[in-house]
């Protein structure tokens, strides 16, 4: 048979339509693709795809809930021999008998398509006379560590505002590691995983001395950022150390409604953040690399904002301009939980 068999004869597609409890569901069976209509979607899934997320027991562990199935011997030609729908499930046999089943709502919440549809978490984006009037309440040390609802009281906060406080911790080492553990675990950091730090300069950085520090998210020149930094002031002598706390996320709003071509540049261009350190004992240069506003490719929801000024090396000074100019003073850093702060505490990261 010629080489352009399936240029001039190709595969005979047609919708295959059924009803199961009024949720219609219909599909096509493509030479490379496989589409289906279900729950308001039109999604296109690739052979290939389908086949690597086979949860057979042949292909899918379910005890280390790991897939076992060589990607690589799956032949980039695959396709199925018959499709048939059961209730919620999409029964797949391929060519070689293999069998595969797929329930139709995970496909919706695998899909691409269905991603883009997902709502973003919500949020409160907030300047200070927002979470002023907001008044949200603080929680308990102890209830936070020995109920669910203060555990749930501080996430819930966290997770709305980007900030929560903890009050009557015992400035203690101890109880401070106890408080980040019942959120997630600690990461390690080239401070450790947990420190002290006050403005005595034991370290090269900018946080080890007397100098206040303008608006910013930390460890910028990891590859991934902390996503969580605890604070905890364990003693606090004189009349200084205020704590600046804004919300990077209304900062980003502000220029996304504003100036959209500076957000879509800021989310766009990757910028390289560098850690440099030779004090005493302390030698380290790090590099991480990301644009300032990092954003899922799928639904455009902000996740993460690499900014500082003191760790950020800028291919064009204006870019950093773009975004400073619609921030004041009280609207940029990431999401924090502070217990307390002054010019000598407690900190470590998870």
């Amino acid at each position: 048979m010629g080489p352009n068999f399936k240029r001039l004869f190709p595969l005979a597609i047609r919708w295959h339509y059924t009803t199961y409890k009024a949720q219609n569901c219909a599909w096509k069976q493509h030479e490379d693709h496989f589409e289906l209509q279900y729950a308001n979607t039109v999604m296109c899934f690739d052979y290939v795809w389908l086949q690597d997320n086979c949860c057979s027991a042949s292909c899918y562990n379910s005890k280390t809930h790991q897939h076992s199935m060589d990607i690589a011997s799956v032949d980039l030609c695959i396709k199925p021999k018959t499709i048939r729908l059961d209730e919620t499930m999409l029964f797949f046999t391929w060519l070689d008998g293999h069998v595969t089943r797929y329930n139709l709502d995970w496909l919706v919440k695998n899909s691409y398509e269905g991603q883009k549809q997902n709502v973003i978490r919500p949020r409160i984006l907030w300047n200070a006379e927002i979470y002023r009037e907001a008044q949200v309440p603080s929680v308990d040390f102890q209830g936070f560590l020995e109920t669910n609802k203060g555990f749930k009281k501080l996430l819930q906060n966290f997770l709305l505002y980007g900030i929560a406080f903890v009050e009557n911790i015992p400035p203690t080492r101890d109880h401070t590691e106890k408080l980040a553990k019942r959120i997630s675990l600690i990461r390690e950091t080239i401070h450790g995983r947990m420190w002290y730090f006050t403005s005595d300069f034991s370290r090269g950085d900018t946080a080890y001395t007397k100098v206040a520090l303008d608006q910013h998210t930390d460890i910028t020149y990891f590859q991934e950022p902390c996503g969580i930094k605890v604070f905890h002031c364990l003693k606090h002598e004189g009349t200084r150390g205020r704590t600046l706390l804004v919300n990077g996320f209304y900062a980003a709003e502000q220029v996304l409604q504003k100036a959209s071509e500076e957000f879509e540049l800021l989310s766009k261009v990757p910028l390289k953040h560098e850690y440099i350190e030779n004090v005493g004992e302390c030698h380290n240069h790090m590099i991480g690399i990301g644009p300032i506003l990092n954003i899922y490719p799928w639904n455009k929801e902000l996740y993460l904002i690499r900014f500082s000024k003191e760790k950020q090396n800028m291919v064009n000074s204006q870019w950093s301009s773009s975004l400073q100019s619609y921030i004041p003073e009280r609207t940029l850093t990431y999401c924090r939980f502070i217990s307390g702060a002054s010019s000598e505490h407690r900190e470590s990261l998870i």
